[in-house]
């Protein structure tokens, strides 16, 4: 019954391994071409925040510049009720290129964030794993450099973020909106 259930867990573990390493990464990825300014299209993601407040968002700003030691300051812009919030992150480079790591000050969660695909002048689809003392999430981003996205890009996020688990429910495309967009430098 012990040597049953200790397979059993040990298998639950692999699987969630594997399920953590399924996160394709851009090939030949060029740091230097994700820089600059992006729209965020897209959000998806498991966490209860999002399932809470999803009903709230819009679409947002965000600037990416690499820092002198080679990691990403990312500054999101975006609404929230009258206001403009500033939100600012450093994602610091892995030994794998297109993958970045972050812990946030504010809540102490490990950020394991992976540029999936991109062509720089047009979309990028960036993916992460959030682990807390409560748990993991995992949130999927479309950007854009324009407001608007062909379908066939909209398509793929949504099929992206249904083959990392998540649900139509926890998929969502952002309202456009002009709030905020003046302020993101």
């Amino acid at each position: 019954m012990q040597a049953t259930l200790l397979s059993i867990l040990g298998l639950a573990l692999l699987g969630a391994l594997h399920a953590q390493d399924n996160i394709p990464i851009q090939a030949n990825f060029q740091q230097d071409k994700l820089t600059g300014r992006w729209y965020s299209i897209g959000l998806a993601s498991s966490s209860n925040w999002f399932k809470d407040k999803k009903h709230l968002m819009k679409m947002c700003t965000t600037v990416i510049a690499v820092t002198a030691d080679g990691n990403l300051e990312v500054n999101s812009t975006y609404p929230k009720g009258d206001q403009c919030e500033k939100r600012n992150s450093l994602y610091v480079k892995t030994e794998q290129p297109g993958r970045f790591s972050y812990t946030s000050p504010r809540w102490g969660s490990k950020h394991d964030i992976r540029v999936v695909e991109t062509n720089y002048d047009e979309y990028a689809l960036v993916a992460t794993r959030i682990s807390k003392s409560t748990g993991t999430s995992t949130m999927v981003l479309l950007y854009s450099r324009t407001k608007e996205l062909s379908p066939e890009r909209l398509e793929r996020f949504t099929q992206f973020s249904k083959e990392q688990g998540l649900t139509d429910e926890e998929i969502l495309i952002l309202p456009q909106t002009d709030k905020c967009m003046a302020e993101a430098a």
